[in-house]
C-alpha cells in the first residue's frame, strides 16, 4: 500500500498566490464544493537537483514517511522582502475559492486564474482589490511614522524618558511575568542598577541604561496606556533601535556578560513589541556566538574561580539563550544553531533571586523540585528538561538532509506531551506559592506548539489513510490550546501584541482548523451527514470566531498585515455556504470586501494615532552612522498570512 505525502499551506504574502488546479479528473469550478480524488500516485525521486520543483516520494507503508526533502510537492525557496528564507509549498484544494478569488482581486498570478462569469461577483473581486491597496497604502503611512531614522540616532540614546514611578511601574510588570521563564536578570541587582540610573541618568553607563529601559518596554508591553499608547509606543521602539544599533558596534566593551544581557533584553523586546520580531533567528546566531566566546557554553565549575551569583547568571543566562534559540529555529525552519554537544553547562540551580548575593559561599543548595520545591527559576528548569526532545524535533524537521518516519513523530510527540505533563503537575503541586495563570500558558506554549509541525504533514493525510488520523487529533488539541489557553488578561494581551513567535504560533493555530473545518464541512456535505455532526463543526467555527476576534485586537494594537482578518472571514464563510449546499463564490467575495473595509477603517485610526518622533539623542560616545542591523524600516515585517515553512502549512 502506497501513500502520497502531502503539505498543504495558504501563502498569504504580499506577492502572488496561483491557485491550486484541481485533479485532472475533476472540473474547475468556483463553487467551494468538495471532489472526490482518485488514486494517488507515486513519483519518483527527482534527478534534477536543481530542479525547482521536489516530487512526492511514495512511502512504502503507511506507517513511514520517506526522506522529508524529497516528499514536498511543488517546492520551492523563495527569499522575501523580510530576508528569511521560507517554503512555499502547495495549496490545499480546500481552500481554491478563496486563493482564486484573492489572485484576481491582487491581479496576481492573473494569466493562472480562471475568469468568474457572475458579473455582480466581479464587480465585488474589483471592490476588494481596491480595498486592498489601500490597506497596504495606510500601512506604510503607520509604517512610516513609526519609523526611527537610524542616522538621527548616531548610535546613542534618547533623552525622552518615563516618569519614574511609571518605569517602576512596567520593570515590576516585567519581573512579575517574563523573567520567569527567561531568566536574564538577577532581581535585586537589576534594582540596584535601576535606582542608581534613575538618580543620575546622565553618568549612566550605556549597558545600564539600555538594561534599565529595555526592561521598561519588555514591561510595558502588558500594560494598556490608552490614548497615550501611539507616543509611548514611539518612545519604546527608539529604545529598541538604540539598543540593537549599540550591540551592532563591534568593540570589547559590548563582549561582556552584560552585553549579553542587553542583546537577550533586546531580542525579547523585539518580539514583544513587534518590532522585526520575525528576524530574530539571524540576531540570535551572533549571540550564540558572543555567549560562546564567553565561555558560557562551559560550566562556570570549569572555568576560573568566580562567585556563586555569577556562575548561577552564567547558566541561566546559557539556558535563556538556548531556549530562544529554538523558539526562532521553529519560527523560521532553520537549525537551532546549537546541539547538545556542543556545552556542559549545568542546568541552574532551583533557587529564588533573594537567597543568593556577591557574598554567598559554595556550595549554592538547591531545592528539591517538588511539592513546596517552587522558585524563581523552576519554570525555566521545566523548560530545560524538554530542552532534548525540542532539539532533536527540529533536527528531524529542519535537517537538510533529515528524514521523518511516523513512529519517529510518535515518538518524539509522546516525549513532547510526557513534558507538558509534568510541567503541569509541578505547578498543580505548588499551587499558591507564586504561579500565576501566565506562568503555566507561557510555559505551556513553548513547549506544546511544537507539535504543530510535527502532525500537520500527517493530518492532512488522514482522509485518505484512517492511520493518521491520531495527528488530527493532536494538532487540534495543539491548535486549541493556542487559541484558548487557561484564561488570563496578561497572556491573552501578549497574543495580541506579541510578534515572532508569537505571531507564528497563532499562524500555526489558523492553519491547523481552519483546514479541519473546511475538510469536514466538505466531506459531510458530500457524505450527507451534516445534521449528525454539527457539534463539532460549531466548535470549529467558533475557534475560527475566536480567531477573527484575536485578529482584531491585534490590528487595535498596531499590526497593520489584515490578511488574517480576511482570510478566516472568508473560510467562515466558506464553510457556511457548503453547509447550505450553495456556491460560496459571491459569498466568499462579499466577505472579503467587508473585512477589508473593517479592517481599513481600523488602519485609518492607528494612521491617525501615530506619530512621527524625532527625539534628541544624546549620551553614547561610539558616533559613525551605522544601519541598525535588521531593522530598516524598508523591510516589511508583515510576512504573509499563513506562510508555511518547509514541514508544515
Amino acid at each position: 500500500m502506497q501513500c502520497t505525502f502531502r503539505i498543504y499551506s495558504l501563502d498569504m504574502s504580499g506577492e502572488s498566490a496561483t491557485p491550486p488546479q484541481p485533479p485532472p479528473s475533476t472540473p474547475s469550478d468556483f463553487s467551494g464544493q468538495a471532489h472526490h480524488e482518485g488514486t494517488k500516485t507515486s513519483h519518483p525521486h527527482p534527478q534534477d537537483t536543481n530542479d525547482s520543483q521536489a516530487n512526492v516520494r511514495a512511502c512504502p507503508d503507511p506507517g513511514s514517511v520517506a526522506d522529508l526533502g524529497s516528499s514536498l510537492q511543488d517546492l520551492h525557496i523563495i527569499l522575501n522582502t523580510t530576508r528569511i528564507m521560507r517554503f512555499r509549498t502547495n495549496i490545499a484544494h480546500e481552500f481554491t475559492p478563496i486563493i482564486t478569488c484573492f489572485a484576481q482581486a491582487s491581479g496576481s498570478g492573473a494569466r493562472d486564474v480562471p475568469s468568474s462569469h457572475c458579473p455582480e461577483t466581479e464587480a465585488v473581486v474589483g471592490q476588494i482589490g481596491e480595498l486592498l491597496r489601500e490597506c497596504k497604502g495606510t500601512a506604510k503611512k503607520i509604517k512610516a511614522g513609526r519609523h526611527v531614522s537610524t542616522r538621527s540616532l548616531n548610535l546613542v540614546m534618547g533623552t525622552a524618558l518615563p516618569q519614574r514611578d511609571v518605569a517602576a511601574e512596567m520593570a515590576g510588570l516585567y519581573f512579575r511575568f517574563f523573567e520567569s521563564t527567561h531568566r536574564i536578570l538577577h532581581t535585586s541587582s537589576f534594582w540596584f542598577t535601576f535606582n542608581k540610573f534613575w538618580n543620575n541618568p546622565e553618568n549612566a553607563t550605556a549597558d545600564s541604561r539600555l538594561t534599565v529601559l529595555l526592561v521598561v518596554a519588555i514591561g510595558s508591553s502588558l500594560h494598556d496606556h490608552g490614548e497615550g499608547r501611539g507616543a509611548w509606543r514611539g518612545m519604546v521602539d527608539q529604545w529598541v533601535y538604540a539598543a540593537d544599533a549599540w550591540l551592532a558596534v563591534p568593540l570589547k566593551n559590548r563582549l561582556t556578560v552584560a552585553g549579553l544581557q542587553v542583546h537577550c533584553l533586546t531580542i525579547l523586546a523585539r518580539q514583544m513589541l513587534s518590532v522585526g520580531g520575525d528576524l530574530v533567528w539571524v540576531s540570535l546566531g551572533s549571540l550564540i556566538h558572543k555567549a560562546m566566546e564567553l565561555g558560557l557554553h562551559r560550566d562556570p565549575k570549569r572555568l576560573p574561580a568566580m562567585s556563586v551569583l555569577q556562575a548561577e547568571i552564567r547558566r541561566r543566562l546559557w539556558a535563556t539563550i538556548v531556549e530562544m534559540a529554538i523558539q526562532a529555529a521553529l519560527d523560521s525552519s532553520m537549525p537551532p544553531r546549537i546541539s547538545l554537544d556542543e556545552f556542559d553547562t549545568e542546568a541552574p540551580a532551583n533557587v529564588n533571586d533573594d537567597e543568593m548575593d556577591d557574598t554567598t559561599p559554595p556550595p549554592l543548595p538547591s531545592r528539591p523540585r517538588h511539592a513546596g520545591g517552587y522558585t524563581s527559576t523552576s519554570i525555566q528548569l521545566l523548560l530545560l528538561d524538554s530542552l532534548p526532545v525540542r532539539l532533536r524535533t527540529l533536527q528531524r524537521l529542519n535537517g537538510l538532509h533529515s528524514s521523518l518516519e511516523y513512529s519517529d513523530v510518535l515518538a518524539l510527540s509522546a516525549e513532547i506531551s510526557d513534558a507538558c505533563r509534568a510541567a503541569t503537575a509541578f505547578m498543580r503541586e505548588n499551587k499558591g506559592l507564586g504561579i500565576l495563570p501566565f506562568h503555566r500558558n507561557m510555559a505551556d506554549y513553548l513547549v506544546r506548539r511544537f507539535l504543530l509541525p510535527l502532525h500537520c504533514p500527517f493530518a492532512t493525510e488522514a482522509q485518505n489513510n484512517p492511520l493518521f488520523y491520531g495527528s488530527v487529533k493532536v494538532s487540534l488539541d495543539t491548535a486549541m490550546s493556542i487559541i484558548a489557553p487557561e484564561p488570563d488578561e496578561y497572556f491573552s494581551h501578549v497574543m495580541a501584541v506579541g510578534g515572532g513567535l508569537f505571531r507564528e504560533g497563532f499562524r500555526s493555530a489558523m492553519t491547523a482548523v481552519a483546514l479541519e473545518l473546511l475538510v469536514q464541512a466538505q466531506a459531510q456535505h458530500l457524505d450527507g451527514t451534516l445534521h449528525r455532526n454539527a457539534q463539532y463543526r460549531g466548535v470549529l467555527k467558533q475557534a475560527v470566531r475566536d480567531m477573527i476576534f484575536l485578529s482584531v485586537r491585534r490590528i487595535e494594537q498596531g499590526e497593520t498585515n489584515v490578511k488574517a482578518h480576511m482570510f478566516l472571514n472568508m473560510i467562515l464563510t466558506q464553510a457556511e455556504a457548503v453547509e447550505a449546499g450553495v456556491p460560496c463564490e459571491k459569498a466568499v467575495a462579499q466577505s472579503a470586501r467587508e473585512s477589508l473595509a473593517f479592517c481599513l477603517a481600523l488602519l485609518r485610526v492607528e494612521a491617525d494615532r501615530t506619530q512621527s518622533f524625532d527625539f534628541a539623542v544624546t549620551g553614547f560616545d561610539d558616533g559613525g552612522d551605522f544601519d541598525v542591523y535588521g531593522l530598516d524600516a524598508d523591510i516589511d515585517f508583515d510576512f504573509g498570512f499563513l506562510q508555511p515553512d518547509a514541514s508544515f502549512s
